[in-house]
């Protein structure tokens, strides 16, 4: 029944939670529980099953202690996606080192001429359609990053201020500092909260000096990987932290 419902999570690109006991009793149960609080399986305690959000969201394995009982958590879902506003020549360099890193590279833009699979080829998908509508059709979630590249407020307005409105864990936009500062302005005007405004990455990427634009991807990429993960994304000579993250104990 479990391996059967997980089987069909997999399939529906559904994001679920595995536990197994692997110490105390019932040593060996097996609980499936969907992002939706789905459960299926032994009859674990409720409140195990409840950290089943927060472990999705943290995306990794770990071993969680629960009374006298250690359990392993198995994490299950479809790959992060990569939501880039702006059919430019940076959007196929980041397009091509998402795929690489096995994520969903989405590449949408208003212009028929730009959004296009000859100039895009390594986009998982092409969406040609202005910003609030592409936002609606992708629906970015807690796994979506989302990048703007358009240099242009009738794009990057409507785009940054409908990915805030989404639970993206990350929205980044490309441009100068003045161009950040002017963009700020706008979006206030368009009725942003100021508070949400922290959560806009801008001039996105790491400082390592990009020049061409698959070295803007990588700058790029290299941010939202370490948004993801938690880290500063500093080098690793100066961090204090595991080099490696290992299944959590």
């Amino acid at each position: 029944m479990v391996l059967e419902r997980l089987t069909q999570a997999i399939e529906r690109d559904e994001r679920a939670v595995l536990f197994t006991v692997i110490e105390g009793e019932p040593l060996g149960a097996h609980m499936l529980v969907i992002e939706d609080g789905e459960r299926v399986g032994d009859d674990l305690p409720g409140d195990l099953a409840e950290q089943a959000g927060e472990l999705i969201r943290g995306h990794r394995n770990q071993i969680v202690e629960f009374g006298d009982m250690r359990v392993f958590a198995e994490v299950y879902a479809p790959p992060p996606r990569l939501l880039v506003y702006g059919a430019v020549d940076t959007a196929e360099s980041l397009a091509k080192l998402a795929r690489q890193l096995g994520w969903q590279a989405i590449v949408a833009d208003a212009r028929p001429k730009f959004a296009t699979a000859e100039r895009i080829p390594s986009a998982s998908e092409i969406i040609v359609a202005w910003p609030e509508e592409t936002v609606e059709q992708v629906a970015p979630d807690h796994a979506t990053a989302v990048v703007v590249l358009t240099h242009d407020d009738k794009f990057d307005v409507p785009a940054l201020k409908a990915a805030l409105g989404t639970e993206a864990f990350y929205v980044g936009a490309l441009g100068s500092r003045r161009n950040q500062e002017r963009r700020r302005e706008r979006l206030l005007e368009a009725g942003v909260d100021e508070s949400e405004l922290d959560r806009i990455s801008g001039p996105c990427g790491l400082d390592l000096g990009a020049e061409s634009q698959p070295e803007t991807a990588v700058s790029i990429l290299a941010e939202i990987i370490a948004v993801r993960n938690g880290r500063d994304g500093g080098k690793l000579q100066q961090s204090k932290q595991r080099i490696h993250v290992e299944v959590a104990e």
